[in-house]
């Protein structure tokens, strides 16, 4: 294992580690506060960010129970008639990904659950607009264990947000804005990158920006 990689499994240990640490109360508390709609002093929330607003093609991943929580946004841009695109994970161990449309609550609700515990569209859903297929992406809401404020992110290891913004820049609307969804517990001073790590737009807590 290279230096990079074990430093890499070591900060998602730890990251891991730390979300764990959070009770359901103060994850659903920061949750609620990244998603109002308020601009405080000092910090854009994600309801009254200028990107969010102007944003009419939105990609937000479905929450798993160490992230923050997603449902109140996707209600949010589906109540605003945005267009709404949620992943779907190639599980064949590739890091193919992509974002497919979502319709409404209910349809989200009725989605399979994966083997990762993941609610997304089954493979054999051809219906759904694939949003590089299509007009592309505005705005790109992004999930992670650790990011940095230089925008430096640390995933899970299986590249898919990497490899999904690379096929962005190849769309005729370019690389949407990414903007990173984090708990305070997940800010790091620092997170290793190589050249196929991403580096995101902006990272969004509740801590002062």
């Amino acid at each position: 294992m290279s230096a990079l990689m074990a430093a890499k499994h070591a900060l998602r240990r730890e990251m891991k580690r730390r979300v764990a640490a959070l009770s359901p109360d103060e994850k659903r508390r920061q949750s609620r506060v990244l998603s109002q709609k308020v601009r405080e002093a000092g910090g854009a929330k994600l309801f009254a960010h200028p990107k969010y607003v102007s944003s009419e093609r939105v990609a937000v991943f479905l929450s798993m129970d160490d992230e923050v929580c997603t449902r109140d946004i996707i209600a949010d841009l589906l109540g605003r008639g945005k267009s709404c695109f949620i992943p779907r994970y190639d599980g064949g161990g590739g890091s193919h990904m992509d974002m497919l449309r979502l319709h409404s609550l209910e349809d989200m609700d009725g989605l399979p659950l994966t083997s990762w515990n993941i609610p997304q569209p089954p493979d054999d859903d051809h219906s759904r607009e694939e949003a590089l297929s299509s007009g592309g992406l505005d705005l790109m809401l992004m999930p992670g264990l650790g990011f940095d404020r230089a925008g430096r992110r640390l995933g899970r290891g299986k590249g898919f947000y990497d490899a999904y913004l690379k096929r962005c820049s190849g769309h005729p609307r370019g690389k949407p804005y990414t903007l990173a969804l984090a708990f305070k517990e997940q800010l790091c001073e620092e997170i290793p990158v190589d050249a196929n790590d991403v580096l995101i737009d902006e990272v969004l807590s509740e801590e002062v920006q």
